[in-house]
Order: structure tokens, then C-alpha cells, then sequence
């Protein structure tokens, strides 16, 4: 029985679920976003979300621990770098898992996992919010709608007023 294992093994032994885990986090911070199962994708999470924690505090200890998990120099260089900095203000949640449908071949449910800040159209739709104005309750809104169009009228009169006195 397996009372209290909250790991998914994914059908694989446990070397090969860490190298799998350690390419797809590799991956990932490398090209920002990867397509890949949703099982793989949440045990992925539980992964790389952790070692992006680390990354924030720049020292040699968190260094060599993270290259204990990824094993690429470039991929550690990018996200003490790169990432880091980009993620620095938030607390945790540094990935989006976006459901894409069904594989043909095997009917597993696939998806997309991408750093969140590294999303430029999900970046402009938050930007495009925070820019929003304050709302306004309903009087006002009816009230400024009732001075518009008497505002319109007077205009219009008096342009086919001074049409008769100019024939």
C-alpha cells in the first residue's frame, strides 16, 4: 500500500524519473516554456519551483545545490542570471501550467508549462488591467449621459437656425 508517498513515479524507476526531471527543469529555464503532459508537468513543478526559490539569493552554496539537480552550467548561469531577476519580487508560483487537449496517438491530456514572467501577451493583458480607471457607480454614469446629448441638441439648432437667416 502506499500510505502517505505523495510522489508520482510516473511509471518509471527512480533514476529515470531524476534524469527526466532534471533535462525537462533544464529545458525549461533554458527556452522559458516546454510542452509536455500534465502529470509530467505537475511533478515538474514540484521540481524546478524550489530550485527558482534558491536562485534568488546568489551565493556559491545555492549554486552548486541547484547543479546538483540540473547538471548544466548554462542552464544555472541562465537562471541566477536571467530568472532570478525577473522573479525577484514574487513569493512563489513561478510557473503556468496551460492546458492544450488531448494527444492523438494516446489520449493523454498535454500541456504547456512556461515561467510566468517570461509570457509577454499574458505581461500586457495584467498591464492593460492595472491601467483600467476606477469604477464609478451608477448615478454618475447616467448623469453625465443626460448632459451629452442636450449638449448635442442646442448645436444642432442653432445650425439650422442660421441656415434660414443666411438664404
Amino acid at each position: 500500500m502506499r500510505h502517505g508517498c505523495k510522489v508520482n513515479h510516473l511509471s518509471r524507476t527512480h533514476a529515470h524519473r531524476v534524469a527526466m526531471l532534471s533535462n525537462m527543469a533544464t529545458s525549461l529555464i533554458l527556452h522559458k516554456r516546454i510542452e509536455t503532459t500534465q502529470a509530467k508537468a505537475k511533478a515538474l513543478r514540484v521540481y524546478v519551483e524550489p530550485l527558482i526559490t534558491r536562485s534568488k539569493e546568489d551565493s556559491t552554496h545555492n549554486r552548486r545545490m541547484v547543479f546538483s539537480y540540473l547538471h548544466s552550467k548554462e542552464a544555472v548561469n541562465e537562471l541566477f542570471r536571467e530568472v532570478s531577476q525577473k522573479v525577484a519580487q514574487r513569493n512563489g508560483g513561478y510557473t503556468r501550467i496551460l492546458k492544450t487537449g488531448i494527444r492523438q496517438g494516446d489520449n493523454a491530456e498535454m500541456c504547456i508549462m512556461e515561467l510566468v514572467d517570461y509570457n509577454e501577451n499574458m505581461l500586457k493583458e495584467a498591464s492593460a488591467k492595472k491601467t483600467r480607471s476606477t469604477r464609478r457607480s451608477r448615478g454618475k454614469k447616467s448623469e453625465t449621459a443626460a448632459e451629452a446629448p442636450v449638449a448635442e441638441a442646442p448645436a444642432v439648432e442653432t445650425a439650422a437656425e442660421e441656415a434660414p437667416k443666411a438664404e
